[in-house]
């Protein structure tokens, strides 16, 4: 007969003893997510954005804000908490209360680019769950208009004839803005200086000053200025020509086939979060894009409403970092 060595006694107690404590555990907190489930939200919800007013990410939160609040019958606020490359903000959710109530606004560039960049995060992948997409914008390469050129073959031309003479901004250290420009400089051959700011709000006052020249960015950020006149518009990097921009040809109408750059914004809360919590707030985010209202809004500010459910957003983000990781390798990117 085999027989346990008193280490393995105790190995096993200890593991009986979690096992119990886990069962018990499991049946204490039940009734409390059940009865959060059932009553949410009662209670104002916040909406957490990484960067300052202004930019895709406070648009998208403006955009859903109002009518989520009709859906849910309670207060949506919105929280800009700029710092850290997004971090801070990041960091704001993770560490929440895991009841639904505290809602990051998620951005494609920092929740791809600062996971592989940086070696130490204040949070982590596994400490936020999604809610869902809710949208998607191409991007516009944008100039000062003293840069002398009006289409991308001549700004091409110009920024390889002047190697280092023009700066482009970005969003932040891993920011889409950052790492789309450094992959057009790839694919390119141009050398520019990179300038990155804390969101686009900064960024985009010294392009119009002409402090900095080029911005590859989201419409939000320079559409009405392209419109005045204050902004040349190159060239948009989606597949198609951007509606309130239609004068703008595509990357690969102005030349530069195979560059492609896609901003999304998602929705995460704290991982732990009661399953029924989430799926009945992402109901909540689906029927709040839905809203005809929702489209014109998101229309006239220049982004796409798309949903997709968690799990979707989940499989989005893993095709998405895969990659950007092998871009960031490629070229050797680091964050500073």
């Amino acid at each position: 007969m085999n027989t346990l060595s008193t280490q393995g006694r105790s190995n096993l107690a200890r593991r009986l003893s979690l096992l119990g404590f886990t069962a018990l555990s499991l049946v204490t907190t039940a009734l409390p997510h059940a009865a959060l489930a059932d009553s949410y939200p009662s209670k104002p919800i916040t909406l957490v954005v990484p960067n300052p007013p202004g930019g895709l990410l406070d648009t998208s939160a403006r955009l859903i804000s109002e009518p989520l609040s009709r859906m849910t019958g309670q207060s949506v606020v919105v929280d800009n908490k700029p710092g850290g490359s997004g971090n801070l903000a990041y960091a704001t959710v993770a560490r929440s209360a895991k009841d639904g109530y505290n809602v990051l606004v998620s951005y494609s560039g920092y929740h791809i680019a600062n996971p592989i960049l940086m070696d130490k995060l204040p949070w982590d992948l596994k400490d936020l769950t999604p809610i869902g997409l809710i949208t998607v914008a191409t991007n516009v390469i944008a100039v000062h208009p003293s840069v002398p050129a009006n289409t991308l073959k001549e700004f091409i031309a110009y920024a390889k004839q002047n190697p280092g003479k023009l700066n482009y901004a970005s969003q932040g250290n891993g920011s889409v803005s950052h790492i789309g420009t450094e992959i057009f400089k790839q694919q390119t051959g141009v050398e520019m200086t990179h300038v990155p700011y804390k969101g686009s709000g900064q960024a985009i006052q010294d392009v119009l000053a002409g402090q900095v020249q080029v911005f590859i960015t989201t419409p939000p950020s320079v559409m009405g200025h392209v419109l005045s006149g204050k902004l040349k518009a190159l060239a948009v990097t989606g597949k198609t020509r951007h509606p309130q921009l239609p004068q703008v040809p595509t990357v690969a109408e102005a030349g530069l086939p195979g560059f492609e750059l896609e901003s999304w914004v998602a929705l995460y809360v704290a991982a732990g979060t009661p399953a029924d919590v989430i799926q009945k707030l992402s109901n909540d985010v689906k029927r709040s894009l839905e809203l005809p209202e929702t489209k014109q809004h998101a229309d006239a500010a220049g982004v796409e409403v798309r949903y997709l459910p968690p799990a979707e957003t989940t499989k989005l983000l893993e095709r998405d970092t895969a990659s950007w990781a092998k871009a960031i390798k490629a070229g050797n990117i680091k964050f500073d």
